[in-house]
């Protein structure tokens, strides 16, 4: 199994020739566009696209948050008959989905194939098995963690998920785990539709990353979901995530692995490691 980090949270993952790709981002500086022209002289983050396009044989989404559900991105990634695959959309009001909408209406005028995955549901595409894990979004959307197995090697990407109470479940279920893919820059959001805003990070700073996995039983542990998007007054993502993860993780039963966007290795697996 080979892996190629594309920057922010987009992977790429190939075997036996062919390969999945998890959230690419090729227009990093639509993602908060709706919120004006302070956003669009934001920081963004630095991405590649997957190479080479048109081979994808699936898209896997964590979630439809427009940084991580990247229309353009997908449909330039994915075969003719591939499909995207992505949470089951959550129902209720517009003023609920907002967060939602803009990936959906790009990815519906993209004409890509979609298809719902439920949480602890496997399929099979090509050489390999992908299942929907549990994740929590911090901000009450539909979220999943994606599950690659290809070549007896297992690779979990985590979306951008807050720290929970499912790594157990996860790891006793389908681990041990490869290599993950875990979000690490904990940004405090202080969007207009979601007033008052919570205190809390919406996703897992790197000291929470750090710990969930080793919780998760992972051979290797790749940051990710850092170093870009940070807009005064509405994302604030810590300082010196990559730092501040690679101290957490020192000590702990895995390999941290810093990645620069466009980087992939060769995955060894765990089994065979220890």
């Amino acid at each position: 199994m080979q892996i190629r980090w594309l920057g922010w949270a987009g992977v790429e993952i190939e075997a036996e020739g062919v390969a999945v790709v998890i959230d690419p981002l090729a227009d990093a500086s639509a993602t908060f566009a709706p919120l004006g022209e302070e956003a669009r002289r934001a920081k963004l983050p630095s991405v590649v696209e997957p190479q080479p396009r048109g081979a994808a044989v699936a898209g896997l989404v964590s979630h439809l948050h427009r940084d991580h559900a990247d229309a353009a991105a997908l449909a330039r990634a994915l075969a003719a008959d591939a499909s995207v695959h992505e949470p089951v959309w959550p129902g209720g009001a517009d003023l609920e989905n907002l967060a939602l909408a803009q990936a959906n209406a790009e990815l519906a005028q993209a004409n890509l194939r979609r298809r719902a995955a439920k949480v602890w549901e496997r399929v099979e595409v090509g050489p390999f098995a992908l299942t929907a894990l549990p994740a929590v979004d911090g901000l009450g959307d539909p979220q999943v963690s994606w599950l690659i197995e290809a070549d007896g090697q297992r690779a979990l990407h985590l979306g951008d998920t807050v720290f929970h109470g499912y790594w157990w479940r996860m790891a006793r279920r389908h681990g041990p785990f490869d290599v993950v893919f875990a979000p690490i820059n904990g940004a405090v959001v202080d969007f207009p539709h979601r007033q008052p805003p919570s205190p809390l990070a919406a996703t897992m700073d790197p000291e929470q990353a750090a710990l969930a996995g080793e919780l998760l039983g992972a051979g290797t542990v790749v940051p990710m979901h850092y170093d870009g998007f940070e807009i005064d007054p509405w994302y604030h993502p810590v300082a010196d995530a990559a730092a501040r993860f690679e101290a957490a993780a020192t000590g702990r039963p895995y390999e941290a692995r810093v990645l620069e966007p466009g980087q992939s290795f060769e995955v060894a697996a765990v089994s065979s490691a220890s």
